[in-house]
């Protein structure tokens, strides 16, 4: 591929955005983020002693990987983290019944997919 890094960076561009804009707006109000999680998975098997600092985890993790995605920095590894971010709020999302985040998780987890196998198929030689 003549231009694969300018092409590369435009197919991760909303995908990075997007993780990262759901962490950059729950970062400033993360105790209530966690809150709200703790009080809508109560109905899950899931304890409450993990919902608690995976609450304080999610944005976090979201804006790390949304950033590290954004800049291209070790991309094969954001990618299979952001797939492990996804997988785990799926599970959650399924734990409390909640079918319409868990379609928003798996077109982000879909969009990832499609980043990885695009990076595997057509990365340059130098950038293994």
């Amino acid at each position: 591929m003549k231009d694969f890094k300018t092409t590369y960076f435009f197919l991760r561009l909303p995908i990075a955005l997007s993780i990262f804009g759901h962490g950059l707006v729950r970062l400033p109000k993360l105790q209530a983020f966690t809150d709200g999680m703790v009080k809508s998975m109560e109905k899950s098997a899931i304890p409450e002693s993990l919902l608690t600092p995976f609450g304080y985890f999610i944005p976090i993790a979201e804006f790390l990987i949304g950033l590290v995605l954004l800049i291209g920095y070790q991309t094969k590894y954001t990618i299979y983290a952001g797939l492990a971010l996804m997988g785990l709020l799926v599970f959650g999302s399924a734990s409390v019944e909640n079918w319409s985040a868990i379609e928003a998780q798996l077109i982000h987890s879909i969009y990832l997919g499609g980043l990885l196998w695009y990076w595997e198929r057509y990365r340059p030689a130098s950038a293994h």
